[in-house]
This record gives C-alpha cells, sequence and structure tokens, in this order.
C-alpha cells in the first residue's frame, strides 16, 4: 500500500484551447466565461475536476478504491448508504458510525478523499470531507476573443419542415485561441485525514497532463495540457509562501503587438534557481 503523503505540494498547469469552448457560463447563453472587467478567460475549478474524475474513471475503473462519488447520473444518496450497509451501522445519528461510514468513503471513492464532499445530506448521512487537493479558477494568459459563429443544419426534424427552403440555424461559441494558467494547491495534513496517498497524487498528475485526451468534443476545440510544474516541500507545512513559489513561473507572449494564436506563440519559464530552500521545482511536462 502507497504511503501517505508527507510533503507539502503546489503546482500550475497551462493548457490551451484552439477553435472551442473551454467552459461555457450558462448566465451568458454557454458563452466562453470571461472576467467582465478585463476580458480575460476564466475556466472554473468544477470544469476541471470534471475532467479529473472522467480520467480516473477510465484509467482505474476495475481498481478497488478508485469509484467516482460525483458521477454522471449518480444519486449520490444512495452511494452513502451503501456505507452503512457494508459497515452494518444501524444508527444514522451516531458520531461514530457516521464517521465509520465517512472513512468508508474515503477509502472507495477517489474523489472524495481528493476534493473532499458535503456528503451530509438525506438519512444515511456521511460528514463532510475537507480534501487535500484545492483548484483556483482558471485565467487566461492575454484578453480572449468570444467569437459567435452561426451554424445551419441540412437535416429536418418534420415533413413540413422539410419541405420549407428555410434551414434550422444555430449559433456556436468559441475562443479562436487562449493560453490558460491553472493553480493549486496539494496539503499533506488533509491528505492524512482523507487517506489520501502518494499513489493517488501521481495519479492526479498523470489526469491534468492527460485529462484532455479523453474528453474530446467538437463545442471544446482542440483542448490540450502544455505544462505542469510541481512545488514539492520537503516538510508537511511548506517551506516557503505558494504565491512566491507561483511567482517563479510565468509565461508571455514573444510578439505582444500580435494576437496570441497558437502556443508557439508564447514563451514559458520557470526560476528553478530561484527557488527557497527546502522546495524543488519539478518539471513534470
Amino acid at each position: 500500500m502507497s504511503e501517505l503523503l508527507k510533503n507539502r505540494y503546489e503546482f500550475v498547469l497551462y493548457f490551451d484551447v484552439v477553435n472551442g469552448n473551454p467552459n461555457g457560463d450558462p448566465d451568458a447563453g454557454n458563452m466562453p466565461r470571461i472576467d467582465p472587467q478585463t476580458g480575460y478567460g476564466i475556466v472554473s475549478d468544477v470544469c476541471l475536476k470534471r475532467k479529473v474524475r472522467n480520467y480516473v474513471q477510465f484509467a482505474r475503473e476495475n481498481d478497488e478504491g478508485f469509484d467516482i462519488y460525483v458521477s454522471e447520473g449518480a444519486v449520490l444518496n444512495n452511494k452513502q448508504r451503501e456505507a452503512y450497509e457494508v459497515n452494518d451501522l444501524k444508527t444514522k445519528d451516531n458520531k461514530d458510525d457516521k464517521l465509520t461510514a465517512q472513512a468508508y468513503m474515503c477509502r472507495r471513492f477517489y474523489d472524495v478523499r481528493a476534493f473532499g464532499a458535503v456528503m451530509d445530506t438525506g438519512d444515511y448521512k456521511c460528514g463532510q470531507v475537507r480534501g487535500p487537493i484545492q483548484l483556483c479558477f482558471s485565467k487566461s494568459e492575454d484578453v480572449i476573443l468570444q467569437q459567435e459563429v452561426t451554424i445551419t443544419r441540412m437535416a429536418s426534424t418534420t415533413e413540413k419542415e422539410n419541405a420549407s427552403e428555410n434551414r434550422t440555424m444555430g449559433r456556436k461559441y468559441l475562443v479562436p485561441y487562449g493560453l490558460y494558467r491553472l493553480e493549486g494547491f496539494v496539503s499533506a495534513k488533509f491528505a492524512q485525514k482523507t487517506g489520501f496517498t502518494k499513489d493517488d497524487l501521481d495519479l492526479f498528475f498523470e489526469a491534468l497532463r492527460l485529462m484532455f485526451d479523453q474528453d474530446r468534443s467538437a463545442s471544446r476545440g482542440k483542448m490540450s495540457a502544455r505544462k505542469l510544474f510541481v512545488f514539492k516541500h520537503d516538510s508537511e507545512l511548506g517551506n516557503a509562501p505558494a504565491a512566491t513559489l507561483f511567482d517563479l513561473v510565468e509565461a508571455k507572449l514573444i510578439d505582444p503587438s500580435q494576437p496570441a494564436r497558437s502556443f508557439k506563440h508564447y514563451e514559458i519559464t520557470a526560476d528553478k534557481g530561484s527557488a527557497p530552500d527546502g522546495v524543488e521545482l519539478i518539471e513534470l511536462l
């Protein structure tokens, strides 16, 4: 069995999109999310967690302990009930029984021990778990262009529609190009509480590198993980502030006078020589 985490981590992931919508905003007709004051693009933490969950489900679907709690079409309270039935727990309001059920949920479901979960609903309460992995909202390196394109459908739904010369019209929203930066944190202390192991962390970083290759769709265009930098502390509580470490990694347009339309238009640097004592900067992609 893999050992529990004994080190704090932070990480920076750069990913890009070409002619796609990386994260639609339901409050804006599903247009790409932006910061309305600056025009910079945004991708929510929930969006990327979904992709990590999907990757783990594909990669470890037959392995014990790697089920996904928040999965498509799932009834979450039914999964919580299983924690009581498997452990033969009778009292739904007993504190000790709730902790036993919670421990079962952490062992069985990868996303519970990684991201945490609120499992205090329904008759089979399993409490609230705060996960060791926390993600920020991703932000584009530059202002993005929200582009709206008109599409038509050549097939008809009904005979009446087929007899008409008019074709069904629709809208599609995309970003011609955007490079996004995700910053995240891994707490060794919370990992020890949920049972999150070093192997679990390796799987998470694997998912960050490969998740877009398992999540293709016409609406999302071509999305790719480009760079992944990991800061590993030699202690549980850490050896430097996260903000100081994040400042060591930056992306710059090679020619700011031209709009970015390719990853080649950026230069990404990581100042490994300036990493504080007790912190190792590792490039995983």
